[in-house]
């Protein structure tokens, strides 16, 4: 069975570099009907929180990348390190380094000097010191000579001398591994067969596939994402605006318009711009990912949002609104579904649709100064006050009703439509913008546009 996994560190919140990553890795074992792993990688203890742990599930969940195992935490897993690092001395392929920070720093102090690679000199590699009792490390033992080589389905062959490496620490003197060393037993412990993730990781990879095969294993097929820049071409950062995930659902995205997002930020099929979910599954092929980074363009994304707005099931999008609508109570009024429905055309963000859908809900505190004074005119009260006296005697609240009412009103008073209509908006709205105005209507119900109506006659006169 094909595994993937996505292992973030809990040093921060769900990155969208992070996110692209996992979404590749997911796609990749739903395609290939594999599962996917969510392992947590949280061995820095002075920057690994709870919080950022919790972060990071919330994320995965709101973009719906569902794992079939895990979470799995490496700070569960020292003993188990540690054992099979003692079993590598005892191979011959790893031993204690008594060295002390002071000798290694003047020993890089050196090398610097002198133009030479900063790297570890091997002064205990055969002392085969064994004293548990003096703090050290464990190194692994890279072999002297050959070369890996390795393939990777994004860069192509690489090849690496073991010359070129360092005798990669495997346990600090805390006893907690190294990222190196806790990613290969991790990986093989849970099977996985190919690895997707950042090509920051690119220069790890020979040190992984050493260690592979002192544990006597294959390693697993590697994928290597190139990094997403900022509009600029440069590194992103939070100067670019948005980067962790939950900030873009703080923003009134969705998550599906997300997800598509991401999926093209270095990946392609053919001229295909936007993709339901399944169609992502069935296309994902990592042959299709570019090797030149990706630049986020924030009007790609808001063209996308507004399209799923538009879109999307208007109950699934009503749950993500509500959301956005916390203080206000909805329960009381139009179900936000057909919100959505009225809004989707108008609105490219949620935190857009939701400040524009609060009268819906709660009544407005005074008239837009500007509307009023051009709607809300003493000319326009017989016919504010023939549509209220029309609307009380209404039978059931329609919408073609309501807009009938407007029309027949508008010609027996010689108003052009809008010379009506306008300021019943305004009445009911407190502005000039809303959805059609039978749509209004109906949705606001008959008790707020009664007492609202008369609110405006009052305000007028």
């Amino acid at each position: 069975m094909i595994k993937t996994r996505f292992a973030p560190s809990p040093t921060g919140h769900l990155h969208i570099g992070g996110a692209r990553t996992a979404l590749y890795a997911w796609l990749y074992a739903r395609k290939h009907k594999g599962h996917f792993i969510l392992r947590i990688e949280d061995t820095d203890h002075e920057r690994s929180t709870k919080e950022y742990v919790d972060a990071i599930l919330e994320g995965m969940q709101w973009l719906g990348l569902d794992y079939d195992e895990g979470p799995f935490y490496q700070s569960e897993r020292y003993e188990h390190y540690r054992a099979i690092a003692e079993q590598l001395i005892s191979k011959g392929h790893a031993y204690r380094c008594y060295c002390s920070k002071e000798r290694l720093e003047k020993l890089r102090e050196a090398q610097m000097a002198n133009k030479d690679k900063p790297r570890y000199d091997g002064h205990c590699r055969e002392l085969n010191l064994a004293d548990l009792t003096k703090p050290h490390v464990i190194r692994f033992r890279t072999p002297d000579r050959d070369e890996i080589t390795f393939r990777d389905q994004v860069y192509g062959v690489i090849n690496v001398e073991n010359t070129e490496l360092d005798d990669l620490v495997l346990i600090r003197t805390d006893g907690i591994p190294t990222y190196n060393f806790a990613v290969v037993i991790d990986d093989l412990d849970m099977k996985i067969t190919h690895v997707i993730r950042g090509d920051d990781h690119i220069n790890n990879t020979p040190r992984q596939i050493n260690l592979y095969h002192a544990l006597n294993h294959k390693p697993p097929i590697y994928t290597h994402v190139p990094m997403i820049l900022g509009p600029d071409g440069k590194r992103l950062s939070k100067r670019h605006g948005a980067t962790s995930v939950m900030q873009y659902r703080d923003e009134g995205y969705l998550p599906e318009a997300l997800l598509n997002y991401l999926v093209r930020l270095g990946w392609s099929h053919g001229d295909q711009e936007i993709f339901s979910l399944q169609e992502m599954i069935d296309y994902f092929d990592v042959a299709h990912i570019n090797k030149a980074p990706a630049a986020i363009n924030p009007d790609k994304l808001l063209w996308l949002n507004q399209h799923y707005l538009k879109t999307s099931d208007p109950i699934h999008t009503a749950k993500q609104l509500a959301w956005h609508m916390q203080g206000i109570d909805t329960s009381q009024g139009a179900k936000l579904a057909d919100i959505v429905v009225a809004q989707a055309e108008r609105c490219k963000t949620l935190v857009e649709m939701a400040e524009k859908s609060q009268y819906f809900y709660q009544d407005f505190a005074e008239f837009d100064p500007k509307a009023a004074e051009k709607n809300l005119t003493t000319d326009i009260v017989p016919g504010l006050q023939a549509v209220l006296n029309q609307f009380k005697q209404l039978a059931t609240w329609e919408q073609e009703h309501l807009h009938q009412i407007i029309i027949d009103t508008a010609e027996r008073l010689a108003l052009k439509l809008g010379k009506l209509a306008q300021p019943i908006r305004v009445a009911v709205t407190g502005n000039t913008m809303s959805p059609p105005l039978d749509i209004t209507l109906k949705l606001l119900g008959r008790e707020r546009v009664l007492t609202r109506l008369q609110k405006a006659i009052d305000y007028i006169k």
